[in-house]
């Protein structure tokens, strides 16, 4: 599951009388299910505890939110 990025970014079209600053680049976010065919047999799990906070049973759907806007470190 590594060869994809949940994260993708495209550059809308920017017309030179936009009465606002444009945004250069947008960005959108895009399920981890959407690149799984099936769910395969054996699939690694968490715990209760960690499922429970993660909002998954399986680690393969996890997609924590990162905002976009927050600094980098």
């Amino acid at each position: 599951m590594d060869s994809f990025t949940v994260r993708k970014h495209y550059y809308p079209y920017v017309s030179p009388f936009d009465p606002c600053r444009p945004m250069q680049v947008k960005q959108y976010v895009t399920p981890p299910n959407l690149y799984i065919n099936y769910q395969p047999p054996n699939l690694p799990q968490f715990t209760p505890r960690e499922a429970l906070r993660a909002g998954t049973l399986w680690k393969a759907f996890y997609d924590p939110y990162v905002s976009p806007y927050k600094q980098r470190e």
